[in-house]
């Protein structure tokens, strides 16, 4: 694979890298209303970005809900990177930094036709579909220890 770089973002220097990700990927790909995507979360949640080439083409949030649980959410890779791993890269890093952080749990809100990806990587549907911002989504959770 080319130069795919997944690291942890600073939120204040990345964060117009970050909001065009993420508006090109849920509110014009997706029909997400800009309301709910930035919910006002931002600034107290971990972000990640990934570049490919040196271009910046993915993003995650990491929100921790309290101390022994985390949610990964805002997974977002742009249709130029798709294909190359990037989503499951960024999701690989986001485990990690989690672990890092003695957390036990791990939760997301999958949209359900990328479950897959998520069940690969060790999380297990939890309940029933439903919809979240017009699209079928799957709660998922793993455990880390």
């Amino acid at each position: 694979m080319s130069d795919l770089i997944v690291r942890i973002a600073n939120w204040h220097e990345e964060c117009p890298a970050i909001k065009a990700i993420r508006k090109s990927v849920f509110q014009e790909e997706q029909g997400v209303d800009s309301a709910l995507d930035f919910d006002g979360q931002d600034e107290t949640s971990e972000h990640l970005i990934a570049s490919l080439n040196k271009e910046y083409v993915g993003t995650a949030r990491i929100k921790y809900l309290d101390e022994t649980t985390a949610k990964i959410e805002r997974l977002a890779v742009l249709p130029v990177a798709r294909g190359y791993g990037v989503g499951k890269k960024m999701m690989e890093k986001a485990l990690e930094v989690i672990d890092s952080k003695n957390i036990s749990e791990v939760v997301i809100n999958a949209q359900e036709y990328v479950k897959g990806l998520y069940q690969q990587l060790g999380f297990q549907q939890e309940g029933e579909v439903f919809e979240e911002a017009g699209i079928r989504h799957v709660k998922m959770t793993k455990k880390l220890r």
